[in-house]
């Protein structure tokens, strides 16, 4: 349940706050008061897509916050738990959308993605906006409802992803056709490359540490040199380091002697010459490698000149050279192998198709089940809402061929479908565009909603002038589909007639203001004396007469 919308600074809204309740919500006021308004301010924490344009006059951004009651609502609690947003049973969605154009949105006061808030939406309300209408006249539309009526999100997607397979797989194979020609004439080319490629066979950063190898041998009689002179300084000269070392111990074992403060003084020293020993046994282990092998050094000379040939060729580096090596050897094998390839993949393709064939046969098998209870459903609804001889069908044109393969399918398997209806005795079922009028398809679609809305239990729905084009006697019937469908659900409706609003448990009204020099729009819950007046308005203008009150207060009783 939608317990709280605040709206700051949204159109020619200031800030408001209203508090919604259980049972049917009834929004009324004079058109252009932004009534509308109000609930594009609720689709805009539902994920709509967001515009400057709203922002108010002078403001900086605009603020629209809900708070849910989820008590009840598994598949919301179920979202929060798996996007690791902490919950209770209250649940605080807000949006934010500023003068620059960024948009900011927040579950429970943890920033989130725009997505992530649709999800969540889709969880919590069904908001029919005036636009609605036509989506029902779009034929392409009405596959998704049935979907919907029959909750076969799960069946759909296992379909969709093989069908998406399929097509991944057919892509593969024709472009493997396409390229036949192209890879058979490659291939002595690939072949060669391959070849050359393999004869120098070339290691992982192989030139790196054949350069850091040159750098030794090219310099080896230098670094002969060095070492031998600074071993004999260190260790094997008359005046050798560690004899000079022997002298300075001889005389700090005398000072320490007479003064044993000192003795870290040895300490330090015993230390120093441990180090320079250990020194000199790596420098003369490393006279011993130093290598003076010119062949050695040509070698690796060559070894490198080959590497940088192939670089030049293949890659700037040996790691884009094997890279490569790994591709031309695909295309090799492909080109080799190539009926085998074309073979493995036409196998696939059949299978999917067999595969294909048959989730798309589930599903229509178990839609067609639904079409049935959904034209039972639509036209008892219907009748209830003043068209007493409608027959409403959901006509399938499948068109099947025994080549599954040949089958026309889609995201939504192989069924093509329309709604039908006729709306008086003895017409022909038509599609709904060349049929109803629009006091009709807005009764369509109240059924339509009321049986979605039964068999999936979402917890909020919200209609934007659901009363297009009727009056009277008939709007007398759609406010009690309203009331009967707020046993099971929170509605929030706008309307311009008084016999809906009659029905509110909560009734608002929206009023259009001056104030300083600005106009503002404002919405008020009404009181029960305030409701029986507003419906008096509602009928009889501006001037509201006690006719008027008393026949609203007939309409309020006799409800």
């Amino acid at each position: 349940m939608l317990k709280v919308l605040s709206i700051k600074d949204f159109a020619l809204i200031d800030n408001i706050n209203i508090n919604f309740g259980k049972g049917l919500n009834i929004i009324t006021g004079e058109t252009g008061a932004g009534k509308s308004i109000i609930l594009d301010a609720l689709g805009l924490i539902l994920g709509d897509r967001a515009s400057v344009d709203v922002i108010r006059k002078g403001a900086n951004k605009t603020v629209i916050e809900a708070i849910f009651d989820i008590s009840g609502n598994t598949k919301v609690k179920k979202f929060l738990v798996e996007n690791e947003i902490d919950y209770d049973d209250e649940l605080i969605v807000r949006r934010e959308v500023s003068i620059k154009g960024t948009s900011r949105c927040f579950i429970n006061d943890i920033p989130t993605t725009l997505n992530n808030l649709k999800e969540a939406g889709n969880y919590l309300v069904d908001l029919h906006g005036q636009h609605e209408h036509q989506s029902l006249l779009d034929v392409s539309n009405h596959i998704k409802m049935l979907d919907e009526f029959g909750n076969l999100t799960d069946k759909l997607k296992n379909y969709q992803d093989v069908y998406t397979e399929l097509n991944k797989i057919i892509k593969q194979r024709d472009e493997l056709k396409n390229q036949e020609k192209l890879l058979k004439e490659k291939l002595d080319f690939y072949s060669f490359q391959f070849q050359e490629i393999s004869n120098i066979n070339p290691q992982p950063n192989e030139d790196e540490t054949l350069e850091e190898e040159l750098k030794v041998l090219e310099n080896s009689e230098k670094l002969l040199e060095l070492t031998s002179n600074s071993y004999d300084l260190l260790y094997s000269s008359d005046n050798s380091v560690i004899n000079l070392l022997g002298l300075i111990e001889k005389n700090l074992i005398q000072i320490v002697k007479y003064d044993k403060s000192k003795n870290d003084y040895l300490n330090l020293l015993n230390i120093a010459n441990e180090n320079l020993v250990e020194l000199s046994n790596n420098l003369r282990q490393y006279l011993d490698i130093i290598d003076l092998d010119p062949q050695a050094l040509e070698e690796k000379r060559n070894r490198l000149v080959d590497l940088n040939n192939l670089k030049r060729k293949y890659g700037k580096s040996i790691a884009e050279i094997l890279e490569y090596k790994d591709k031309i050897a695909k295309e090799i094998d492909i080109a080799e192998n190539f009926n085998d390839k074309i073979a493995e993949l036409e196998n696939n393709i059949k299978n999917l198709y067999n595969q294909l064939f048959n989730l798309a046969s589930e599903l229509s098998k178990e839609r067609k089940e639904i079409a049935q209870k959904v034209e039972q459903q639509v036209v008892a609804i219907l009748a209830n809402l003043g068209i007493e001889k409608a027959k409403f069908k959901v006509e399938f044109k499948n068109l099947l061929d025994e080549d599954i393969t040949k089958i026309n399918y889609n995201v939504y398997g192989y069924d093509e479908l329309e709604f039908l209806i006729s709306t008086n005795l003895g017409e022909d079922l038509k599609p709904l565009s060349k049929v109803a009028s629009g006091g009709e398809i807005s009764r369509i679609m109240l059924a339509l909603k009321t049986i979605l809305a039964k068999s999936d239990k979402l917890p909020i729905l919200v209609f934007d002038e659901i009363d297009t084009g009727i009056s009277g006697r008939i709007a007398q019937k759609v406010g009690e589909a309203l009331k009967d469908l707020a046993k099971y659900h929170q509605i929030i409706s706008i309307t311009h007639l008084p016999q809906i609003a009659g029905f509110a448990d909560i009734h608002f009204m929206v009023k259009k203001e001056e104030s300083e020099g600005r106009t503002v729009s404002s919405i008020t819950k009404l009181s029960d004396d305030e409701h029986i007046y507003e419906i008096a308005k509602m009928i009889s203008g501006d001037k509201v007469t006690e006719a008027a009150i008393e026949s609203a207060k007939t309409l309020v009783k006799g409800i």
